[in-house]
């Protein structure tokens, strides 16, 4: 007898998850937790760390297309 749609239960998710067995003992287990949750206090302020650190850097483009980031204020060493 074929497989019945008793075996397909599940959510999306669920049903990836098992088709993709072999390639996860190889890759790893994917993350199962939900994505919708609110920020704690410590990733607001792990957050406002990234962006200033972001800002002390500027990317510059040459003229054959190619990106490089360099210093903001070469002298600026407050966050390095």
């Amino acid at each position: 007898m074929g497989k019945g749609k008793s075996a397909d239960k599940g959510n999306a998710s669920q049903r990836f998850m098992r088709a993709t067995g072999k390639l996860r003992a190889i890759f790893g287990p994917a993350n199962r937790s939900s994505l919708v949750h609110d920020m704690t206090e410590e990733n607001r302020a792990l957050l406002v760390q990234r962006e200033r650190e972001s800002q002390q850097w500027e990317t510059v483009t040459r003229p054959d297309g190619s990106t490089y980031v360099v210093p903001r204020n070469p002298d600026d060493q407050s966050l390095r």
